[in-house]
């Protein structure tokens, strides 16, 4: 008897009824779109979010370099792929990151604004003969509120003018980091003043390079927005994409300490694994800060157990001794700590300001 075909809806070829899934292309045979469906497949399609997933998780964060050391084997369809790992677990970190940078960027904004109204004060103190009765007030609620005593209620300008001469112009002036006229400045900026007047306004000599003249536009630009928090906030954005610089400068570092334990995509794949642990365990981290308040003792011993998970993980991957693999983990943490991110870090914020 000739057997029944069906044709599947995804790759239209044919194939006997009794199949639960197309031979071809691998889609269910009735494969009704529902919500759990729809769902699924999302985080399934983009992320992998299936069995191997929890088959990885638990080697991942008890068995250091287990992971890497079964994919070089040959077990690739076993255990989450090294990369979608990183991208998956790396997600999940730079959401609870953006979560708690939010509070951290409206402080710089706050102490932004604060700073623009201590420089106010600095230029209302050098006008202080003309200001009358009113400004006076207004100036001793400006004082106020930057932390600076005020005598009594009833000042006067005599009063003002011994304040003035108390206060160090030097400190104050070190604190905010607008040291021009800025109500020069504003007025300019009141009238639609061309820019090059303004910069010369805040100090721009004529003889400025590129380089100067695009750090005062910059310094402009935060100046109208008064608001400081934007660069932070370009930096934090930046850090995903350092990462997949800071990745394969990792993978080359083990390269070098390694260079006859096979392929650079051997110390890649270890990378990916590694680094999918940090953000796991930094992802707990903010967690547990979140709902606990951490302190600072308790934070600093996870981070250094990381440099532990390091050394066993090399260890067991390169198959070399102990005290083999823990110089060279120590050197490979040293230099990536202490030269390789604070150049990403000095990098990152010179784009962030330049190009914000």
């Amino acid at each position: 008897m000739k057997q029944k075909l069906v044709t599947c809806k995804n790759c239209e070829k044919d194939y006997e009824e009794g199949f639960q899934f197309c031979p071809h292309c691998g889609q269910k045979k009735d494969d009704e779109l529902t919500l759990g469906v729809l769902f699924y497949n999302t985080i399934s399609n983009y992320f992998s979010f299936d069995a191997r997933f929890f088959k990885s998780y638990i080697p991942l964060m008890v068995k250091p370099g287990y992971l890497a050391k079964q994919f070089v084997q040959g077990k690739r369809l076993l255990y989450l792929h090294p990369a979608q790992m990183y991208l998956f677990i790396s997600v999940i970190f730079f959401f609870l990151f953006s979560i708690i940078s939010r509070d951290q960027i409206q402080n710089v904004d706050k102490a932004f604004k604060q700073d623009l109204n201590i420089s106010k004060v600095s230029d209302s103190l050098a006008a202080k003969n003309t200001i009358d009765s009113i400004k006076i007030k207004e100036l001793a609620q400006q004082l106020k509120d930057n932390g600076i005593a005020i005598p009594n209620k009833n000042i006067d300008v005599n009063t003002l003018d011994s304040l003035a001469n108390s206060i160090d112009k030097k400190k104050l002036n070190a604190s905010t980091a607008f040291d021009f006229n800025t109500k020069k400045v504003d007025s300019l900026i009141a009238i639609d003043a061309p820019n090059a007047e303004i910069y010369k306004a805040m100090g721009l000599p004529d003889d400025a390079g590129y380089v100067k003249r695009k750090l005062y536009a910059q310094g402009l630009k935060l100046y109208r927005q008064r608001n400081g928090g934007s660069i932070l906030q370009m930096f934090y954005d930046s850090i995903p994409i350092a990462m997949f610089v800071l990745l394969p400068i990792f993978a080359l570092l083990l390269k070098l300490f390694y260079y006859r334990k096979g392929p650079f995509a051997y110390h890649l794949v270890f990378t990916f694994y590694f680094f999918s642990f940090l953000f796991m365990v930094f992802s707990i981290l903010i967690l547990a800060n979140l709902l606990f308040q951490l302190s600072a003792g308790s934070i600093s011993l996870v981070i250094l157990s990381t440099f532990l998970y390091l050394l066993l993980a090399v260890k067991r991957f390169y198959e070399q001794g102990f005290g083999l693999s823990f110089i060279k983990s120590s050197a490979i943490s040293f230099l990536f700590l202490c030269f390789v991110i604070p150049l990403a870090i000095v990098t990152m914020g010179v784009t962030a300001f330049m190009f914000y």
